[in-house]
């Protein structure tokens, strides 16, 4: 008896949600679809050949050092990298006497040794790079209201991380009068930026980098379109910087991998060659 209820009991609950999963079907199914200017005027990022593409991925050290001085003479003002020290810029190609020169051109929390109250001091190798602003009250006073999130993984917290890096700094441009036509309750607020790129097309932050506004040592071209790519192959650095090295053991790992592979067939078929299957 007791086995007989727990079947019908089991039932009743099994039936209830085929019914249920029934009925949310027919009720989406039936729903006019509204478009929303988010769905209609996004874009996908757009292409980026970076050398860290690929399987054979590598990283273009001087790319990666531009995209740097680009980072900290416009991003750092705004953006952190908390999971990045300074002896990390030793796997840029700078040695350890320019890291710590590097290091003591920024200011980090520190003690006075003295009257022990809080106080700044030069950064040292094994620092990490400095938040710019003490919390996020003050985050958010200078920005609009909004938090300018850390940049250390955004390459890989974002798909198609670096592309889309490179496309949301490039993409900043007018209100499209056809959004406007068709969604005219979209119109970008006042303190925003239009940019299709971004989810739901208006930022808080201004165009943050233009022609000619960061010079490079060598010369390489600093055109807006330019330093975006510098600072996308900089940032997937700072996400993945064993990048490179996790290349270079999977191929041996995948070739050994195939050859063990063809050995254990090779040892099955000579072990069982005399047996019926």
């Amino acid at each position: 008896m007791v086995r007989l209820i727990g079947i019908l009991v089991g039932l009743f609950f099994s039936g209830w949600l085929l019914v249920t999963l029934a009925v949310g079907f027919v009720t989406w199914a039936s729903e006019p679809k509204i478009e929303t200017a988010e769905h209609a005027f996004h874009e996908h990022p757009k292409d980026l050949d970076l050398a860290s593409n690929g399987p054979f991925g590598h990283f273009d050290l001087q790319q990666v050092q531009r995209g740097y001085k680009v980072y900290k003479e416009v991003c750092s003002a705004c953006h952190s990298l908390n999971h990045v020290a300074f002896r990390d810029l030793e796997q840029l190609g700078y040695s350890e006497a320019q890291v710590k020169a590097e290091a003591a051109m920024w200011q980090v929390p520190g003690v006075d040794p003295v009257t022990g109250e809080a106080t700044t001091r030069p950064a040292l190798p094994t620092d990490y790079f400095p938040r710019p602003y003490p919390n996020d009250v003050a985050a958010r006073a200078a920005n609009n209201n909004a938090i300018p999130p850390d940049l250390s993984l955004m390459a890989k917290a974002r798909h198609d991380g670096a592309a889309y890096v490179y496309s949301l700094l490039t993409g900043y441009q007018d209100q499209p009068a056809e959004l406007l036509a068709e969604f005219p309750d979209s119109k970008t607020p006042n303190g925003l930026h239009y940019n299709p790129y971004f989810a739901n097309l208006n930022l808080a932050m201004a165009p943050p980098l233009s022609d000619g506004q960061v010079d490079f040592d060598d010369g390489s071209p600093n055109d807006l379109d330019s330093m975006s790519q510098d600072v996308a192959a900089f940032l997937v650095w700072t996400a993945e910087p064993t990048l490179a090295k996790r290349h270079q053991t999977g191929w041996p790992v995948v070739l050994f991998l195939i050859i063990l592979s063809v050995l254990a067939y090779l040892a099955y078929r000579n072990v069982w060659r005399n047996q019926k299957h």
